[in-house]
């Protein structure tokens, strides 16, 4: 996860926005019989990494455990090596040490083709990427059971049966003041607190990676952005190709890709919300709230929902124009049309006719907040999961603490502080600026990285049930490179990490299989 909203409204929106800032906390997370921990070969890391925004290490080493381990999967057993450290990336004076834990498969055959390396980021600004990394395809994952909110406790860790390590080998990096990634002297973490330095600093790091740890020319590369880290990836993707790096592939996963786009961003009444409109007629059905009744989310929903688009794009954005431009109201039989879609009272979008997203997870169900994030999570109003204003992430976060603290100490990695999960600091101070706009864009930036690699593939992956960054924003934004053969826009009954929704897990695993076989080096 991870998406902040821009300055106008960031000390506001704080609460609502951030994932909370992890403290360490340990505990086991496998399903089986604990065993005593074996001290052999730890990497006892006694760095006191700090996430403030002055903090520096004075020097840096690259240092790194590496440990063997195998999973049981459908198709047999997966044997891999895990190896968990910190790299020096960027050039003196802007350097950091950035936290990386990767994943490898040796290679069975002497004649076999290179494994595709991907590249992992969750966004925020100020996120690290434990939620891609113990969420999605790493060789082991969090089970969340979402949508419920009641994650099962104790927490588990089970082999992932639908791990992209099975194709490609996987790395997973943390931004600079998240995770155990910060900043080298005289550079601070804040020096990496903006939209380029953070892009430079992550294209360092995969550069230094690959010097690192040399892969064959023909290799494929994948960038996996996810939220915020989705406006971070094709900055990166044209850094990459203009430095004469290879890439083949960049995969966007509920990403914002123009802040000057979002209305959850910008201040009300500037900006339709139309993009929303889909998204709340998609929470709707699955409350079973929304005129025509969807009855079943996989064959009717898809149906459903490019017809909400379609009114969208041809109906309400044309009359939420006049209504920004000449205050002239949207009209009473589209008033409820809007109602019946999104399963609200004619009455709510007369009040509102540019309904943003928090004021509809308040209207749509009496006494609950829906949740952000997945819209489709929902806790009582004054209740212990709404009381930071998302019960999608309240729901889901602790598990996540306690289990990168498991895992990283079965990799063998010991820190002596506790593993920075989301970095408040960093979304205060954050430099938005990038090309000449106060907000970033990075649609033209994706734009040039397809001109400098004119085979470059896009797969963007959203979910039905995100109100961070709604599925059909994401489209409409990426609309603008015109009918580009290699993007391709898949959507998913989930929220914004659909990967946690058990049912849409293996359909995304299934299409990311297909995409990244056919990548040509």
């Amino acid at each position: 996860g991870g998406m902040s909203p821009a300055p106008a409204r960031l000390l506001a929106a704080l609460l609502t926005v951030l994932l909370v800032a992890a403290c360490g906390g340990g505990g086991g997370g496998n399903n089986t019989t604990p065993t005593p921990p074996d001290t052999s070969g730890v990497l006892q890391d006694n760095t006191a990494y700090s996430t403030a925004a002055t903090a520096a290490l004075a020097s840096a080493i690259e240092q790194a455990v590496d440990t063997d381990h195998t999973i049981q999967l459908a198709s047999g057993p997966l044997t891999y090596k895990a190896t968990v450290g910190h790299l020096t990336a960027g050039t003196a004076p802007l350097q950091a040490s950035m936290f990386y834990v990767a994943y490898s498969v040796a290679s069975s055959a002497a004649n076999a083709p290179p494994r595709p390396l991907i590249f992992f980021y969750n966004g925020g600004p100020g996120s690290a990427s434990v939620w891609l990394h113990l969420g999605s395809w790493g060789p082991r994952r969090l089970v969340t059971n979402d949508p419920g909110v009641n994650v099962p406790l104790p927490y588990s860790l089970v082999d992932n049966q639908e791990t992209l390590l099975a194709v490609a080998d996987l790395v997973f990096v943390d931004a600079v003041g998240t995770g155990f990634s910060q900043a080298i002297a005289p550079a601070t973490n804040a020096s990496f607190w903006s939209v380029d330095a953070d892009a430079a600093i992550f294209r360092d790091f995969i550069g230094r990676y690959l010097a690192k740890y040399p892969r064959p020319a023909n290799t494929a590369l994948v960038l996996y952005g996810e939220s915020y880290g989705g406006l971070r990836t094709p900055i990166v993707a044209q850094e990459l190709l203009a430095a004469g790096m290879a890439l083949q592939g960049i995969v966007l996963q509920s990403p914002i890709l123009n802040y000057n786009s979002n209305c959850g961003v910008l201040d009300p009444g500037q900006l339709s919300c139309g993009s929303f409109i889909p998204s709340y007629a998609a929470t709707a059905a699955w409350f079973q709230l929304s005129q025509p009744l969807v009855l079943d989310l996989n064959s009717g929903l898809p149906t459903f929902a490019d017809l909400v688009a379609g009114f969208v794009d041809s109906v309400y954005e044309p009359a939420a124009q006049l209504y920004i431009t000449l205050h002239q109201p949207l009209g009473g039989s589209l008033n409820s049309q809007l109602a019946a879609f999104t399963g609200l009272t004619s009455a709510n979008w007369l009040s509102s006719p540019l309904l943003p997203p928090d004021p509809f997870r308040s209207l749509l169900k009496p006494q609950q907040l829906l949740g952000r994030y997945d819209a489709r999570m929902s806790a009582a109003v004054g209740s212990a999961l709404a009381a930071d204003g998302d019960p999608s992430s309240t729901a889901t976060n602790p598990a996540f603490k306690n289990a990168i603290a498991a895992v990283l100490s079965d990799l063998k990695y010991q820190a002596t502080v506790p593993y920075a999960m989301s970095n408040d600091a960093a979304i205060a101070r954050w430099g938005w600026q990038h090309d000449g706009k106060a907000l970033p864009d990075a649609i033209p930036d994706l734009a040039l990285a397809m001109t400098l690699k004119p085979g470059l593939k896009t797969l963007a992956l959203l979910g039905l049930h995100d109100l961070a960054t709604p599925y059909h924003l994401t489209e409409s934004d990426l609309g603008r490179l015109g009918t580009a053969p290699a993007v391709q826009v898949k959507r998913y009954v989930g929220g914004h990490m659909t990967y946690l929704d058990d049912k849409s897990r293996p359909v995304m695993r299934t299409d990311l299989g297909s995409f990244l076989a056919g990548l040509s080096p």
